[in-house]
């Protein structure tokens, strides 16, 4: 079990300063770094010597260490055809191309020091109180949230993002856009790197879908990212187990090396 102090650290390496103050996420993120910084010096691939990081940043040598480590510790076998074709025809759409969505948002940031719980009060707020509008104030009651309390510059807009396809933002926001059918303001709180999204789905064009044989290559990569990321958390798990770890809550740990 994680124990909680005010230093925190993995195996007496500090993960902050005293003057600082990390989001929980930023912390477990600077942790599981530490953890593979130690590991590859374990494995001899990284000098002892390595300077510990600064503000989560670590040296070049650490960075290339790790990911030779990660290379030789996680092995991640080739899709077999037939798993890509049971892939294929359970998420047919997230092959499909030419999708596009128009959609707007409100951001409400996440940054260093800030109380997520407060943030995510508000977030939950507007997204209350936007799914509450009725169709005759809710264009002009988004614009207003929007310009009031996101933290893009698209607020000066209402929001409004334009025409997006699905490599136009970041992978967990197009997730929320283009996995459902939904038009209006998404039910749930949108969580990215970038904090958290109130998205309402204003338009959407559908797309094509090509044949297996066409995306069978994309098919597998999805596969192999899928059973990478498996492979990581495991590993990583493994890693905090053994490690002495305080101030740092673990167990809320996801995969930030892995978008």
């Amino acid at each position: 079990m994680t124990t909680l102090t005010a230093l925190p650290s993995v195996n007496g390496v500090p993960l902050a300063r005293d003057d600082e103050s990390p989001a929980p996420e930023a912390l477990r993120q600077r942790a599981c770094t530490e953890l593979l910084r130690q590991a590859a010096m374990r494995a001899g691939l990284l000098d002892a010597g390595d300077p510990a990081p600064v503000e989560g940043a670590t040296s070049e040598a650490a960075a290339r260490a790790i990911e030779a480590l990660l290379d030789r510790e996680i092995v991640v076998p080739a899709p077999s055809e037939e798993a890509c074709r049971r892939h294929h025809a359970a998420n047919s759409k997230h092959f499909a191309t030419g999708q596009r969505v128009h959609a707007r948002h409100v951001l409400f940031a996440v940054t260093p020091g800030v109380d997520i719980a407060l943030v995510r009060m508000r977030a939950e707020d507007c997204l209350l109180d936007l799914r509450c509008q009725d169709a005759a104030s809710a264009t002009e009651a988004f614009a207003a949230m929007a310009a009031e309390f996101s933290n893009c510059p698209s607020g000066a807009l209402g929001g409004d993002l334009g025409w997006l396809g699905a490599g136009d933002c970041a992978p967990e926001f197009a997730r929320a856009l283009f996995g459902g059918q939904e038009i209006g303001v998404l039910p749930h709180l949108v969580p990215t790197r970038f904090g958290l999204h109130v998205v309402e789905v204003l338009a959407r064009e559908g797309g094509e879908q090509p044949p297996f044989e066409s995306v069978h290559a994309a098919v597998a990569q999805a596969l192999r990212q899928q059973s990478y990321v498996t492979a990581l958390r495991q590993y990583l798990s493994l890693l905090a187990g053994a490690a002495r770890i305080e101030g740092i809550d673990m167990d809320a740990a996801t995969t930030p090396l892995v978008q």
